[in-house]
């Protein structure tokens, strides 16, 4: 059978594609809100103009004093938050607008609509409208919660599609736009090349020059496609330090022709390509200076020789943070500032002390030191870039329109592509993918550099969703000698232990182990039991895991990034990024292992390409089924393109409404059992060689040798054309598992093999009889060893009452049989010969579940395989589920759709295939457009007089489903 996935195809620039398309018809949609202008407000003392006014900069720099020009050289401080008006951070911050004309404001941490009011009520009593700027080399969500947050650069160059890194920019910048920002600081152009930096490492794409040079050209490109300003930073490179420049001042030793071949190459770049703006580095450059322990923020060496004149940057020099240590421990806030202008920079970034360097650079002005036609210069620039981007006449956020431009479905759903497509697996032991039956017991430690690390909680949620059995534990400063004892003795009882670092990159902190740390750590590795590291933020954290038996890396610490690296290390995504970093004598640029996707996947719908508004509609057709007492309740679910995208539970187990049916919920299959059990297990004995679909029915039972049921073979039973009938009841006087089955065997024929289409328990009945014969095992055994249990579907199962209440409790009641008395048939097999039978038949019995019947859909669609373990051949499968029957349009043992009317609907292909159980439960699988509709219910609660518009509503279900693909 042709795998139907599109991953197996890894079309990375189809994806990418379809992935604009979304985001381009997004903001096609946006655009039409008109944003508030500052002339349509009372902004008091401000320069207001006509909307497309063109700007005089040279008249307005004329006219402004001296004051004026000197406070449009700084960006301060603001956050994006509520506060009172009468707070005093925030009176403090008004007054170096209103009172010292500073240029602009750079937002920290805010929300979205905070830092949208904050910027309305600055920008309004701002004579001269502020320039916005924002750090999001992360997304805007790096500042702004509520937004959408982007894999790191590392993890962005790990994906190995650059295109990634444009979409990150165009993302980033609608967002950012949206919220009123011009400017972005990003993207980092430093080239990672030292392995214990301590302030750049996932901030930088990679140890190598050119994929630096490359990606960061492609998020420049992607913001200024929004008509943000990108800054490229921190010139002329701060990759290769171990010295943190928040704290003190780096010193870099290389000699210009290594600087111009390795840390220059992507800044060359990226200013060829029309970077517009540049930020500096507080780093010396003793080798290349002619002042020796100057940083290069201040240092004319580096910013007027080098970038300046030997680049040809034109643009927007900005310095970086002058309260870093590496400024603030040396220079003066005047004095910073004034050496910051006289080496070339232009826009000077969180002073330590405004009011103090404005003063300071007045009386320099004033002594000769500094001139005002350098001020000038810098202003102009600035001027001109507010004129250009027409905020004098559009300088306010339209609020009204944040809730439709941020964060929408189709930039979620990219950022969480390139979250999986940034996961790289650097060594693997054959411990990828993990299966349940391989680790009974997962024990998951989440390690976090200070408090417990607010994703360390989400890394044992989402492997829960993978794995039944898991124990977690945190290991972070607070943790008791009780806890740790409690860790140890869970680890002697694990299988796999699996290590989560939270080590993050920060400002201020090292990026090591804590010492403290270790010990536990190694008492771990004593058990001897796998290990599998998974690093979220410091990808060299593995020098101290070098023993573990996989070896991970994601990047990023943050919730969205943990939600979408766990699938990988279950085989439901697929594995394969390649390193763009170095760890010495561990790992190269370009390594990674590679891994198809092999298990399901849980996600939202958009990353299927399907409509939520569309499936919506689903949730009406249930609601009303419900309202009509066509059943009390029941499950729906949607798997396509190997994802579970919608798992959806109504209504309640019986119409007393005191039990509501959850996602989970477990259903009896009825006829269903005849696919997932009997079906699946022929196919499996077929596959082998251990059974011909045209073996003789008589090979495996005697009673066959005799007249027309001689001609009778396997293949007349899985197409119903035996010539037995449909059924008889025979529970009216035989009620044992060897009565039944003895019935069966001698039942006369109704028509002559072959001849007619008759649907019939019987002949399904008598292959379980078969199976059992050929494998020596009961079917219910056969298909638990086969497939349930390696497979991990754990809610699959005949007689679920023997497993106990963890199923039970999920299982509606099917029936009040009066008929023969069974009184409440609930957790046992609704069909009366089954349930006679031990509840164990080829035709009825089996028990199971969305989650389930998922995992059995995926192996079916992916040519065979679950887990990376081949079940089937695709050759099988495809024999089994095409058209087969020279009668009507069945498959072997698989209904297929048929002409008029079908449960599958009206716009399922005519190479689906399915089945319905009489209970009220159904699947539908298109492999066209690789899609399974399960739709669960107990229609025949409390009696089987119930449910009779069932096959409308299992095809209204399918259109509905169908209707949701965005072709």
């Amino acid at each position: 059978m042709k795998s139907v996935f599109p991953f197996a195809q890894n079309n990375a620039r189809k994806t990418s594609f379809l992935t604009l398309l979304f985001i381009l018809i997004s903001i096609s949609i946006y655009t039409a809100a008109a944003t508030i202008s500052g002339s349509e407000n009372e902004l008091g003392n401000t320069i207001s103009f006509e909307e497309n006014e063109d700007i005089d900069v040279e008249s307005l720099l004329d006219e402004m004093t001296l004051d004026e020009k000197i406070g449009q050289l700084f960006m301060v401080r603001a956050y994006g938050e509520f506060s009172n008006d009468r707070d005093l951070d925030y009176l403090r911050l008004k007054e170096l607008i209103t009172d010292y004309h500073v240029g602009g404001i750079i937002f920290f941490q805010g929300d979205v609509y905070g830092q949208a009011v904050r910027n309305n009520e600055l920008q309004k009593i701002a004579k001269y409208p502020l320039w916005i700027a924002q750090d999001m080399e992360f997304g805007a969500a790096m500042r702004i919660d509520g937004t959408t947050r982007i894999t790191p650069a590392m993890g962005i160059a790990a994906t190995g599609n650059s295109y990634n890194a444009y979409l990150k920019g165009k993302i980033t910048a609608h967002e950012a736009k949206a919220i009123g920002v011009h400017q972005i600081y990003a993207p980092v152009l430093d080239v990672n090349n030292n392995p214990n930096n301590p302030v750049i490492n996932v901030r930088s794409y990679s140890a190598d020059p050119g994929m630096v040079a490359e990606y960061g050209e492609e998020f420049m490109k992607g913001v200024q496609s929004e008509g943000l300003i990108s800054t490229g930073k921190h010139f002329p490179g701060h990759g290769d330090t171990e010295t943190d420049s928040h704290l003190a001042l780096p010193t870099i030793t290389h000699d210009y022709a290594r600087l111009d071949s390795v840390e220059l190459a992507p800044f060359r770049q990226s200013i060829n390509e029309g970077m517009q703006s540049i930020m500096s580095a507080h780093i010396s450059f003793p080798n290349i200076s002619e002042n020796e322990r100057l940083p290069g923020t201040l240092d004319p060496s580096i910013l007027n020789k080098i970038l300046i004149d030997s680049l040809s940057f034109n643009g927007l020099i900005v310095t970086d943070g002058l309260e870093m240590q590496g400024i603030a421990a040396h220079y003066s806030p005047g004095q910073a500032v004034i050496k910051a202008l006289q080496a070339g920079a232009d826009q000077m970034l969180v002073s330590t002390d405004e009011k103090a360097a404005i003063n300071e650079i007045k009386k320099a002005v004033e002594s000769g030191e500094l001139s005002e036609e350098r001020i000038d210069f810098s202003v102009r620039k600035i001027l001109q870039l507010k004129a250009d981007k027409g905020i004098f006449s559009n300088r306010l956020v339209n609020i009204e329109s944040l809730n439709y431009k941020i964060n929408t479905p189709q930039f979620q759903n990219t950022a969480n592509r390139i979250v999986r497509e940034s996961v790289t697996v650097l060594k693997d032991e054959d411990i990828l993918p993990i299966r349940q039956i391989d680790y009974p017991n997962i024990l998951v430690v989440g390690i976090s550099d200070g408090e417990e690390h607010s994703s360390a909680r989400t890394l044992r949620r989402e492997i829960s969703r993978y794995h039944e059995n898991v124990q977690y534990h945190s290991l972070d400063y607070r943790t008791s000698n009780e806890e740790i004892q409690e860790l140890m003795e869970d680890a002697q009882q694990a299988d796999l232990i699996i290590l989560g670092s939270f080590i993050r990159v920060r400002s201020y902190h090292s990026l090591q182990m804590p010492e403290e740390y270790n010990r536990i750590l190694e008492q771990l590795s004593g058990f001897d039991k796998p290990e599998i590291l998974l690093s979220f933020g410091n990808p060299y954290i593995v020098e101290n895991f070098s023993d573990a038996d996989v070896h991970l890396m994601a990047w990023s610490a943050a919730s969205d990034q943990v939600r979408g690296t766990i699938p990988a290390i279950f085989g439901a995504s697929d594995i394969q990024g390649k390193f763009p970093g170095e760890v010495p004598g561990m790992y190269e640029i370009g390594d990674g292992i590679e891994m198809p996707q092999s298990t399901v996947r849980y996600d939202d719908p958009i990353a299927a390409n399907m409509s939520i508004d569309s499936l919506l509609q689903v949730d009406k057709i249930m609601q009303s089924a419900i309202n009509d007492s066509v059943f009390p309740g029941g499950v729906v679910g949607v798997m396509r393109n190997g994802a579970l995208v919608w798992q959806q539970a109504y209504g309640y187990h019986d119409y007393s409404k005191t039990k509501a049916v959850q996602t989970n919920g477990i259903y009896d299959m009825a006829s269903i059992t005849k696919i997932m059990a009997t079906t699946t297990s022929m196919m499996k004995l077929v596959d082998e060689g251990k059974v011909s679909l045209d073996d003789p029915i008589s090979k495996y039972i005697p009673e066959f040798n005799e007249g027309l049921k001689k001609e009778i073979t396997i293949r007349h039973f899985l197409l119903h054309t035996s010539g037995l009938p449909a059924f008889r009841i025979y529970v009216d006087e035989l009620r044992t598992r060897n009565e039944l089955v003895e019935a069966v065997r001698n039942e006369p024929l109704i028509n002559d093999p072959g001849e007619e289409y008759v649907y019939s328990d019987l002949g399904f009945i008598l292959l379980a009889e078969i199976i059992e014969e050929v494998t020596g095992k009961r079917i219910d055994e056969y298909v638990h060893d086969e497939f349930y249990e390696p497979m991990g579907m754990t809610s699959t199962t005949f007689n679920p009452e023997e497993i106990g209440s963890v199923l039970t409790n999920r299982i509606p009641p099917t029936e009040i049989d009066t008929v023969y008395n069974r009184g409440l048939v609930h957790k046992k097999v609704h069909d009366e010969r089954a349930y006679f039978m031990d509840g164990v038949s080829g035709h009825a019995g089996l028990f199971s579940s969305v989650h389930d019947m998922a995992k059995y859909f995926f192996m079916l669609l992916n040519d065979g395989n679950y887990g990376g373990h081949q079940y089937l051949s695709p050759e099988i499968i495809d024999l089994f589920t095409s058209h087969q029957s020279p009668i009507n349009q069945r498959g072997l043992g698989f209904d297929r759709k048929s002409e008029g009317f079908s449960t599958a609907g009206t716009l399922t292909s005519e190479n689906s295939f399915g089945h319905t159980g009489f209970t009220g439960t159904s699947f539908w699988v298109d492999p066209d457009e690789n899609i399974a509709i399960i739709v669960l219910t107990n229609r025949t609660y409390p009696n089987r007089s119930y449910g009779s518009r069932i096959s409308r509503i299992r095809a209204e279900i399918a259109d509905a489903v169908m209707k949701s693909i965005n072709y």
